[in-house]
């Protein structure tokens, strides 16, 4: 009798070649990354150029909807890191916006918002 074994999936091998991820990110030019971390959201500005990587395009196209870094990231199965370059590089031609995730501490009370709202109603 044979038994049904699941198959592994075979991992792309470009996925972890060093020189893919070195074609990718370009040739490092001395010039300073972006202030990115895991959170940051970013949100396309514009559609993708003709000259823009393949990968860049297909970043523009993801966040047409605000993205984290992390999500991008996860999207297109490359390090954090190569993901922070290519960011960078969509800043610098100003494709891309980002910022920093809102926390909810920073908001005001909703209590005060009521506050101000019911007096300025009795106005």
């Amino acid at each position: 009798m044979s038994s049904t074994r699941r198959e592994r999936r075979k991992v792309d091998p470009g996925l972890n070649d060093p020189e893919r991820l070195y074609v990718i990110t370009g040739d490092p030019d001395g010039s300073e990354r972006a202030a990115l971390d895991l959170v940051t959201m970013v949100v396309s500005k514009s559609q993708p150029t003709p000259t823009v990587q393949p990968e860049q395009a297909v970043i523009l196209r993801l966040c047409q909807a605000p993205l984290s870094v992390a999500e991008i990231s996860a999207y297109l199965s490359l390090p954090f890191s190569v993901v922070t370059s290519l960011l960078t590089e969509l800043l610098a031609t100003e494709l891309i916006e980002s910022r920093a995730p809102i926390i909810r501490a920073t908001l005001p009370d909703r209590s005060l918002l009521e506050a101000v709202m019911h007096g300025l109603q009795k106005l």
